[in-house]
C-alpha cells in the first residue's frame, strides 16, 4: 500500500525519473547517427526541441509511454458508478445535514470548472509547447480525463437533481472559488494566448512557471481539501457513488500531477540557466499564495466542524502538501515540521480497479470481451 508521503505518485519521485529518463535513452541501434534526418532519441527535448514532433519513436521519456499506457488502464466512465443510494439520501431530509449539504454542492461548484480550465490549459496550451511526442501523447490522455472528470460532476448534479445554474456558476458567485480561479486564469492565458513562443530564457520561464502553478498547486493542492472532504462522507456511508467517483479522479488527478512534476524536473535538467535563485523564491511565494487560497476555500466549506473534521485541521494539512510539492521540485520544505492530520487518506490512493469500493459495481476495461462486431 502506497504511503501518504507518496500521495501523487504511483512511482519513484520526480527528480529521480527526470534524471532516469535523461540517462535511459534508448537502445544503442535507436542512437546511432541519423540517416536521412531520421530523428534520434538523444536529439529531443522537453521544450524548444528540433526534431520532428510526429515521430513518436524511438523514445526518449520512457516514463511518459509508460503513464500513457497506465493511464489508459486505468479507464473508467461515471455511469457504471450507481448514483441510486445518494438520490435516496439526497431526498431525506435526516440523512445529511445542512453542512454536510454544503460541502457537497460547494466542491461541485468547484470542480466542475476547475477540470474544463485544466483541459483548456492542457489542450490550448501545453500541448503546443512541449515537443516531445511521447509526453504529447499522455497529455492527448490527459485531456480526455480531464472531459470524463467535469461528465462525473455533471452525472452527479443531474442525479441528486441539484440547480445547475446555481453550481456551474459558482466559480463566478462564490467568493472562495472565484479567488482560486482568479489566481490560476493569467497562468493559462500565458500558455493559451496564441501569440505566446518559447524559445528566450524569459518565455522559457513563463512556461517553466505556468507549468508549476498547474501540477504543483491547481493539480496537486486546490484539488485536496475537496477529496478529503467528499471521501469522508463516504467513510461513513454518505454519497458513496459520488465517493467512489471522486476516489477515480484522485488516481487520476494523481497521475496528473505525477507527470506534471516528471516534465518540470526535466525542463530544469534540460535548462539549468531557467532555475535561478530569484525564480524559485518567486514559485515560493505562488505556493504559499496558493496555501492561503485552498485554506480560505476549507474555511468557507466548512463553518463548522463536520464529518470529524475542521477548517483549522485543513490548515496542517495544505501545508504538508505544500512541503511535499516543494521536494518534488527540488525547493526547500516551506513549512518545517508539518504533519498529515488524514493519514487514512493513505488507504485512497491504494485503488484496485478489479475490487469493488463501497461495494459498488466498478467494470474492468483491460478486456475486450464486451465488444460486439454484430
Amino acid at each position: 500500500m502506497l504511503s501518504f508521503e507518496d500521495e501523487v505518485y504511483v512511482e519513484p519521485a520526480a527528480p529521480k525519473l527526470a534524471l532516469v529518463a535523461e540517462a535511459k535513452l534508448v537502445s544503442t541501434a535507436a542512437n546511432q547517427p541519423s540517416i536521412s534526418g531520421r530523428v534520434n532519441a538523444s536529439d529531443k527535448r522537453m521544450i524548444n526541441g528540433q526534431t520532428d514532433v510526429n515521430q513518436l519513436v524511438p523514445f526518449k521519456y520512457h516514463w511518459a509511454w509508460d503513464k500513457y499506457l497506465a493511464g489508459c488502464a486505468n479507464h473508467w466512465m461515471p455511469q457504471e458508478v450507481s448514483m441510486s443510494r445518494d438520490i435516496a439520501q439526497w431526498k431525506d431530509s435526516t440523512a445529511l445535514t445542512d453542512d454536510e449539504r454544503l460541502i457537497v454542492k460547494r466542491n461541485l461548484g468547484f470542480f466542475t470548472t476547475a477540470d474544463s480550465l485544466a483541459a483548456n490549459n492542457i489542450v490550448l496550451g501545453t500541448y503546443r509547447h512541449i515537443t516531445a511526442p511521447e509526453c504529447r501523447q499522455y497529455l492527448l490522455r490527459q485531456g480526455f480525463e480531464e472531459a470524463i472528470h467535469t461528465h462525473a460532476y455533471q452525472y452527479i448534479v443531474e442525479s441528486l437533481g441539484l440547480d445547475e445554474s446555481e453550481v456551474f456558476n459558482a466559480y463566478q458567485e462564490v467568493a472562495s472559488i472565484k479567488a482560486k480561479d482568479d489566481f490560476l486564469i493569467p497562468f493559462i492565458n500565458i500558455l493559451t494566448d496564441p501569440d505566446f513562443k518559447t524559445g528566450t530564457p524569459e518565455a522559457d520561464q513563463q512556461l517553466l512557471r505556468s507549468l508549476i502553478v498547474f501540477a504543483c498547486i491547481m493539480e496537486g493542492l486546490f484539488f485536496y481539501v475537496g477529496f478529503v472532504q467528499i471521501l469522508a462522507l463516504g467513510r461513513q456511508n454518505k454519497m458513496q457513488g459520488a465517493a467512489e467517483q471522486y476516489q477515480y479522479i484522485l488516481r487520476d488527478e494523481s497521475m496528473h500531477c505525477n507527470f506534471g512534476i516528471d516534465v518540470i524536473n526535466t525542463i530544469k535538467l534540460e535548462n539549468p540557466h531557467l532555475w535561478t535563485m530569484q525564480f524559485r523564491e518567486e514559485i515560493k511565494g505562488l505556493i504559499q499564495h496558493g496555501v492561503e487560497l485552498e485554506y480560505q476555500y476549507a474555511e468557507a466549506t466548512m463553518p463548522r466542524g463536520v464529518l470529524g473534521l475542521n477548517a483549522t485541521m485543513f490548515k496542517e494539512y495544505l501545508r504538508f502538501i505544500a512541503n511535499r510539492r516543494c521536494t518534488q521540485i527540488g525547493l526547500d520544505v516551506l513549512y518545517p515540521g508539518a504533519t498529515n492530520p488524514f493519514p487514512w487518506m493513505s488507504e485512497m490512493m491504494d485503488l484496485k480497479k478489479e475490487k469493488n469500493f463501497f461495494e459498488t459495481r466498478v467494470t474492468e476495461y483491460q478486456t475486450g470481451g464486451a465488444l460486439s462486431w454484430d
